[in-house]
């Protein structure tokens, strides 16, 4: 592949020639407008303060430990406190990852979706660690107290403790959501399914819980300790009950959502407007994106996330999906009039991450859908780099092309085929194209592979890792 100049030399994919296409203007012409200086987006929490609280709990959560232990003697002592630290910290870890995924939008728009979904996933692989730690500690330790085998202990403490038989279903289904959350399985899991298997996390805190309070020594005969763990758990509760149920319902119900078109774009792209009632309510900022829930026959049980593709305006939503899976495949097939269930908006690839009056834009393929909405509403001097396989790949290009003339900024389209109008993911080429990208705010949206290779040819190119905003829908 050979890089190839700046000014978005592709082929034309409407007329079929080779011709050069200069699109936008030279760079520096956009006008100035106020930038809004990166943080924790509109209402959000920083991400460090977040991080704090949850530290600062789990301390807390040892100290709830500490004052329930009054001596620990002998090996059998050292491993049942070992069981119940690793019990307390395993069921505190259960709790801040159901906040963590409640859907918060101090959280959702400050510390940013993808984050809290890598933070959700090594918290997880912490805390079914944990749970498996306490649960082999508390049958070793209570094991050697009372002299007897492994075995006869176990089903001693399942069958004839308070709570231990449902904590046991509870224990070995959070195991299952653990192997199901591993890489090697959740590659061969659809996204739909691989959520199914997740509401069962629900199901297994709640049979989980009560074992602690029935037989945990920090709670037996503490009346503070147990009002404490109580109000953890029923305060993270209501919080997701609010957030994931309440809530939604009440928006669809007074937004009263509807598919009004589907056009299609490329060969396996289509866009869909959705309609409704009073939807500038939604305060839904360029960026963003929903969870979209089709309420047709086949799609009304999945909910999945896709950016809006166009500035919410004018009593419409739009998205622009590719053809990728069941779900996404099935958006073809809607009609005008289709009910739709929306939950949003969500995500912080949003202008409040800006901390630069000069942006690049890095998509690929339909990568292109939250990015569009930005090169549109960002003021300022703004760069968009495009990048596809072939000419017919690039969705919305003609609207690109549009606001690059009404707008004074500059869009550059790079095709994998013909090569000659490719351009590799490297330091070296975004410097040739964009010389000064290591001033600049990098938005980036793609595939999991460009995404990949752009981190790095961004950091050769000495773009600094704050100024790369980048949310991914991987699950």
């Amino acid at each position: 592949m050979t890089a190839v100049r700046s000014g978005g030399v592709v082929p034309d994919a409407r007329h079929g020639h080779a011709g050069p296409r200069r699109t936008g203007a030279r760079r520096g012409g956009a006008p100035r407008g106020r930038v809004q200086r990166g943080g924790a987006g509109r209402g959000g929490a920083r991400a460090e303060v977040v991080l704090g609280l949850i530290y600062a709990g789990g301390l807390a959560v040892l100290a709830l430990w500490w004052h329930g232990t009054s001596s620990v003697v002998g090996t059998a002592g050292w491993l049942t406190d070992a069981a119940r630290i690793t019990g307390l910290l395993a069921a505190y870890g259960c709790a801040v990852m159901l906040a963590l995924m409640a859907r918060v939008p101090a959280l959702e728009g400050g510390v940013g979706t993808d984050r809290l979904a890598r933070w959700h996933a090594a918290g997880g692989r912490y805390t079914v660690c944990l749970a498996l730690a306490h649960v082999l500690l508390v049958i070793w330790g209570y094991a050697l107290t009372s002299r007897t085998d492994v075995v006869h202990q176990t089903g001693t403490l399942v069958f004839h403790y308070p709570e231990m038989l449902k904590a046991t279903l509870g224990t070995l289904l959070l195991f299952a959501v653990g192997i199901a959350s591993m890489r090697a399985a959740r590659r061969r899991l659809r996204y739909e399914v691989w959520h199914l298997i997740h509401l069962g996390t629900y199901l297994s805190i709640f049979l989980v819980f009560f074992h602690q309070v029935a037989n945990g020594a920090q709670f037996v005969g503490q009346p503070l300790a147990e009002a404490f763990w109580y109000a953890l758990f029923v305060g993270v509760s209501l919080v997701l009950a609010w957030y994931r149920f309440v809530l939604p319902v009440a928006r669809n119900l007074r937004h009263r959502m509807r598919v009004a078109d589907v056009r299609f774009e490329t060969p396996g792209v289509v866009s869909v407007y959705v309609t409704g009632h009073r939807l500038d309510g939604l305060r839904a900022e360029p960026g963003q994106f929903f969870r979209w829930r089709f309420l047709m026959p086949g799609m009304w049980w999945a909910a999945n996330p896709y950016s809006l593709s166009a500035p919410a305006r004018d009593g419409m939503l739009r998205i622009t999906v590719k053809a990728a899976g069941d779900h996404s495949r099935g958006l073809a097939r809607l009609r005008p009039g289709t009910r739709v269930w929306a939950e949003g908006p969500y995500g912080a690839l949003t202008e409040a991450r800006r901390s630069q009056r000069r942006v690049l834009l890095l998509a690929g393929g339909v990568g292109i859908t939250p990015l569009r909405t930005l090169f549109e509403t960002m003021a300022g001097d703004i760069t968009l780099i495009y990048l596809a396989r072939t000419p017919k790949d690039l969705a919305l290009r003609g609207e690109l092309e549009a606001i690059a003339a009404r707008a004074d900024r500059r869009v550059l389209c790079f095709v994998d085929d013909p090569s000659e109008y490719s351009m590799p993911l490297t330091g070296e080429a975004l410097r040739a194209v964009v010389p000064d990208v290591a001033e600049r705010d990098v938005y980036l949206c793609g595939p999991p592979g460009m995404a990949d290779a752009a981190h790095r040819a961004l950091r050769e190119a000495g773009v600094p890792a704050r100024r790369v905003h980048h949310e991914s829908f991987e699950f």
